[in-house]
């Protein structure tokens, strides 16, 4: 028998938009088994991974601080997907936010002037950015893939950022570690309250989230970048610039993913470290699908890849669990994710092995 998947003629609207659920529901069955076979009871490791963690009013600051920087690139991304223009290079364009900003940072430490932290917010946006369009030159003139071009400067990123994290930027008065020089207090993004690390930044996903919903629901631009994803050959008839959209995409999704870094280094962390970023690019992928590609999604499903990770770190210390637990689930949620799409898109349908050979024989006649 031959397994093959044709098109259905019609699409449950209500199931594309049920089944991110259906598989964080298969995520949570999948992994209440893999805790009973390593020997831990379900319910209490899940109360560890899900609930422990935002039981007080930090553990809810420590998840919007772990929320925004996915956040922001997710919504990036999610105009880049809309175009089906497949970025995977958040992570990288994160990076290198953080690095170029930082390398501002610690140069100004002693300026007290209220413009320092714009400089350095804004100089992070824009290291991006540029390292977004240097994937949108490399599609839009040479026609590379930037799914392959994305995630070879992912790696380019990572590089640049531990070379000058143990060479030129390295703190001198360190004791050899290497992370850069704490920043000073005017580069530094304020607390909104006293009892969590809560910062500003949180007004920069706010902020990103009403902007990427008037772009995509309420302007023309945002049309465009919608019909050149559903058919590229209409976006061209229609007088539609793909070389333009390509560009404006990555731009945004770098700028925006340049921003998540930025803000790291300036808000928690205060500093440039070799671990500024545990895998925000690559989560941010999980939730773009995971919203739907609607900015309010996206919302939902940062919230709870940033639980993942806060939950991740405490069932490590508490249940001496692998710190790769975060991973195991994220990547559950995405394989589950895309086999109710395909279920849901596509019918399986078992045919006889002799059809194959039959329609063989004939493409031969």
């Amino acid at each position: 028998m031959l397994l093959s998947l044709e098109p259905r003629t019609q699409q449950s609207r209500a199931m594309l938009l049920l089944s991110p659920l259906l598989a964080g529901l298969l995520t949570l069955i999948s992994g209440a088994i893999l805790f009973a076979a390593l020997g831990h009871d379900p319910l209490a490791t899940f109360h560890t991974l899900l609930i422990e963690p935002i039981s007080d009013f930090y553990g809810v600051s420590e998840l919007l601080i772990k929320a925004l920087p996915i956040l922001l690139c997710a919504f990036g991304l999610s105009v880049a997907y809309q175009a089906r223009i497949w970025n995977i290079g958040a992570e990288g364009q994160l990076l290198m936010g953080a690095l170029v900003g930082s390398a501002l940072a610690v140069h100004i430490i002693d300026w007290e002037s209220r413009w320092a932290l714009v400089l350095v917010i804004a100089v992070g946006a824009l290291a991006g950015a540029a390292w977004g369009a240097l994937a949108a030159w490399l599609r839009t003139q040479f026609n590379a893939n930037e799914i392959l071009t994305t995630i070879m400067l992912n790696y380019i990123a990572l590089n640049l950022l531990l070379f000058f994290v143990h060479g030129p930027l390295k703190d001198p008065n360190g004791f050899s570690f290497p992370e850069s020089a704490m920043f000073g207090d005017a580069s530094r993004l304020p607390q909104l309250f006293e009892d969590g690390r809560v910062h500003i930044g949180l007004f920069f996903a706010l902020f990103a989230l009403v902007a990427v919903w008037v772009l995509l629901q309420k302007s023309f631009l945002g049309f465009q970048i919608k019909v050149l994803g559903l058919d590229q050959r209409a976006a061209g008839f229609v007088g539609f610039r793909e070389k333009r959209l390509v560009w404006l995409a990555l731009l945004i999704s770098g700028g925006l993913a340049g921003l998540a870094g930025v803000s790291e280094v300036t808000g928690p962390i205060g500093q440039l470290v070799p671990q500024v970023s545990p895998g925000y690019g690559y989560a941010a992928i999980t939730v773009a699908f995971l919203g739907r590609l609607n900015p309010i999604g996206i919302v939902c499903a940062g919230l709870l890849m940033a639980l993942l990770y806060l939950g991740g770190e405490n069932a490590q210390m508490n249940l001496n669990l692998p710190q790769s637990l975060t991973e195991l689930f994220q990547g559950m949620m995405l394989f589950y994710l895309l086999a109710c799409d395909v279920l849901i898109l596509y019918k399986p349908r078992l045919k006889p092995l002799w059809h194959k050979r039959a329609a063989t024989r004939d493409a031969l006649a």
